[in-house]
């Protein structure tokens, strides 16, 4: 593929960058070895293909846009797109409930035969995935708790199925070549006023060291924990806050999650990577923008975006960040909303791998503060679109919006029949 305006453009900004010690060509090298874990649930407003039961748990979609996914089959075939128009090779975070059994199916009876059409795809497209349980959206969740619920026995189920799900994340490990994350995130908690915060949480600790009794070899399965500050339906109190689950990580050795809408809306997760990781050993993130907190838009270039992308690359993080995308936007196009996030989460990588970083730690440590400001600022207007239009045109995709016409295109062919 050749393109000799985007090519003469990148020589101009390879130069522009190599006179601040930046080598484009390192960066874009880099960039090729950070996987990003599109989710599934972007594709059919977190449905799932188990049942026709709404969704509840404090899961919400808004927007009707046509042509949502309805069978594993479309979803798969969406996701192709997707990935086609996206540079470098990325994951898929797969969620429970997107089973391809053909028949009902317990959640605490789930196997990787449930999963295998997911397993083969994979295979073919050499992606590697990820997994979540779902503990939401089900008639023993109806109440708002599972891992936590004073219930014995709807403890117990969900306990099985955070153990099976372990096991669907082992196997996604051993048969794709390459480590599956399981995440397990709950909806538990109260609405209003809470007399007992502690025997929930007491119970939650206990539910999660059943779950992770069984060691799993982490080449194949690493497991993480993810919080949240409320919920839709849990105002007053999450049993798995930010807290607990930061304090059961680093305890059990188990991964943290960071979502970037679970926190207050003054909070954000950039902030948060070198704190837990002088004690945690890795750790996963849900990218996503929240607009008036947890509201999953996509993903755009933004100053957070920008800054969770330099706290990784600055630190030299990338192989302790796991980088999986959450949000789903029902109102536009679905296939575009997984492009347009992942680009996006891309280029701020790619902007981080070009900053001048050894040049402005210099500056921090010589006390020099003016210059890192002023260095800082500089680098906002550097080149570095050129240098992104020449790494989808290495990678063999659409450069600018031209992925957009294809988009359109599967659109009208496609979707619109659905």
């Amino acid at each position: 593929m050749s393109n000799p305006s985007v090519e003469k453009a990148y020589q101009l900004a390879k130069e522009r960058y190599a006179e601040l010690g930046v080598d484009t060509d390192k960066a874009m090298a880099a960039l090729k070895r950070i996987p990003v874990s599109l989710h599934c649930w972007q594709g059919d407003d977190v449905g799932g293909f188990e049942s026709a039961m709404g969704l509840s748990g404090g899961i919400q979609a808004t927007g009707n846009y046509p042509g949502k996914a309805r069978t594993p089959d479309e979803l798969r075939a969406d996701l192709d797109l997707a990935y086609s128009l996206i540079p470098g090779k990325h994951r898929l975070n797969l969620h429970a409930i997107y089973l391809d059994a053909g028949k009902k199916v317990e959640r605490n009876a789930i196997k990787p035969e449930h999963f295998a059409s997911w397993i083969d795809w994979a295979k073919g497209k050499l992606h590697g995935m990820d997994f979540n349980p779902t503990y939401f959206s089900h008639p023993k969740a109806a109440d708002g708790f599972t891992l936590s619920h004073q219930d014995e026995g709807i403890r117990k189920y969900w306990i099985e199925h955070g153990i099976a799900c372990r096991k669907i994340g082992e196997a996604f490990g051993k048969q794709l070549g390459t480590t599956c994350v399981t995440n397990f995130w709950i909806p538990d908690g109260y609405k209003d006023m809470v007399v007992d915060k502690k025997a929930p949480r007491e119970r939650l600790v206990q539910s999660l060291d059943a779950i992770f009794a069984e060691k799993i070899d982490p080449k194949y399965n690493l497991d993480a924990v993810e919080g949240k500050l409320f919920g839709i339906g849990a105002e007053s109190y999450t049993v798995g806050s930010h807290d607990f689950y930061l304090a059961y990580a680093v305890s059990r050795g188990v991964l943290l999650t960071l979502d970037a809408g679970h926190f207050h809306p003054t909070e954000v997760i950039s902030q948060k990577l070198s704190a837990v990781l002088c004690f945690a050993k890795e750790l996963l993130l849900h990218v996503s923008r929240p607009v008036r907190w947890d509201s999953d838009h996509v993903v755009i270039l933004d100053d957070e975006l920008y800054a969770i992308a330099q706290e990784i690359v600055r630190n030299g993080y990338t192989d302790k960040v796991h980088i999986g995308l959450d949000y789903f936007d029902a109102s536009i196009n679905r296939v575009a909303a997984w492009v347009i996030g992942t680009r996006n989460m891309i280029k701020a990588l790619l902007a981080a791998l070009l900053e001048p970083t050894d040049r402005l730690r210099q500056y921090e440590t010589s006390g020099d503060f003016t210059s890192r400001l002023a260095m800082l600022e500089e680098v906002k207007t550097l080149p570095f679109g050129a240098v992104w239009d020449y790494y989808c045109l290495q990678s063999g995709v659409p450069v600018g919006p031209d992925w957009l016409a294809k988009v359109k295109e599967y659109e009208a062919n496609v979707l619109s029949k659905r």
